[in-house]
């Protein structure tokens, strides 16, 4: 039979003195230290059953996040774009179309966003393209032109799982 060695057994393994508990058993009687009110006190609020506290609450003083005062303005409205300067178009072969899927496939963009790609003007292009965008700005449109290619600003096309909605 070939010599033991050092690897010990799962079977073998415990966990070190004191770090694993028992669990404690509430309302098991007096005897055991933790009968009748089962270690929650006499009455009050957390003594009921299915108490849970709010996040944020403080004993009922003001909470933070209510006593500091609020700043700027929110708009609910704004358009959100996946934006891509015109410097990072060097990939595509020239007279190539570039739509959205494409700068993503091509990992130009890592994901689009929920109003679709803008085109923005830092950087330069030396070759013709045909760009189909959801918005462009006037100096990339101006660089694209100038460069021989197109911009054609589209909506974005919905998924196959936003049409069932």
């Amino acid at each position: 039979m070939a010599p033991e060695n050092d690897f010990t057994k799962l079977s073998d393994l415990r966990a070190k003195n004191g770090s694993v508990r028992a669990r404690k058993r509430v309302g098991r009687g007096t005897g055991s230290g933790s009968g009748k009110t089962s270690s929650r006190g006499q009455k009050g609020q957390k003594s009921r059953s299915g108490y849970s506290r709010k996040v944020g609450f403080e004993g009922g003083q003001m909470p933070l996040q209510r006593r500091l005062p609020k700043r700027g303005f929110n708009n609910i409205f704004k358009k959100e774009f996946s934006e891509v300067n015109i410097g990072m178009l060097e990939r595509f072969d020239a007279g190539s179309t570039v739509d959205a899927s494409a700068l993503e496939a091509a990992r130009v963009v890592r994901k689009i966003a929920k109003n679709g790609v803008k085109l923005l003007g830092v950087g330069e292009i030396d070759r013709p393209l045909n760009m189909k965008v959801q918005g462009c700005s006037g100096a990339a449109r101006k660089k694209i032109e100038a460069a021989g290619g197109s911009v054609e600003v589209l909506p974005l096309e919905s998924s196959p799982k936003d049409e069932n909605a």
